[in-house]
C-alpha cells in the first residue's frame, strides 16, 4: 500500500487560516503560528459579539419605549404591565418602532395600558 504524506492537507489548512487572517496587522497576517492564535481569538470575539448584539438591541428598545412612556406620563414598567393586562401582545422591537414613527399610536397604547390598570 502506498504511503500517504500530509503535505497537501497541511498546506491547505495553513492557507485557510492565513486567508482568514488577511488584513490583520503585522506578523499576524503573515506567520501561521501567530495567525492561528489571532483567528482563534477573533472567533471567540465574534461568538460573544453575536450574543452581545441581542442584549444591546433589547436595551436600546427598552430605552426608546421608556422615553416615550415618560412623555405619556408613566414609566416603562407600569406601561408594560398595563399592556400585558390589556392583552396587547407587542414585542419591544415593535413598540420602539411605534414610539419613534407614530407617537399618536403609542399614546393610544399608553392610554389603553392606563385603563387596564
Amino acid at each position: 500500500m502506498a504511503r500517504v504524506k500530509g503535505a497537501m492537507m497541511t498546506r491547505k489548512r495553513r492557507n485557510s487560516v492565513l486567508k482568514a487572517a488577511k488584513g490583520y496587522w503585522g506578523a499576524k497576517s503573515k506567520h501561521f503560528k501567530m495567525a492561528k492564535q489571532a483567528v482563534m481569538k477573533s472567533g471567540n470575539y465574534a461568538f460573544a459579539g453575536r450574543r452581545m448584539k441581542k442584549r444591546d438591541f433589547r436595551a436600546l428598545w427598552i430605552t426608546r419605549i421608556s422615553a416615550q412612556a415618560k412623555v405619556c406620563g408613566m414609566n416603562y414598567s407600569t406601561l408594560m404591565h398595563g399592556l400585558k393586562k390589556a392583552g396587547i401582545n407587542l414585542n419591544r422591537k415593535m413598540l420602539s418602532e411605534i414610539a419613534i414613527a407614530d407617537k399618536e399610536a403609542f399614546a393610544a397604547l399608553a392610554e389603553k395600558a392606563k385603563a387596564a390598570l
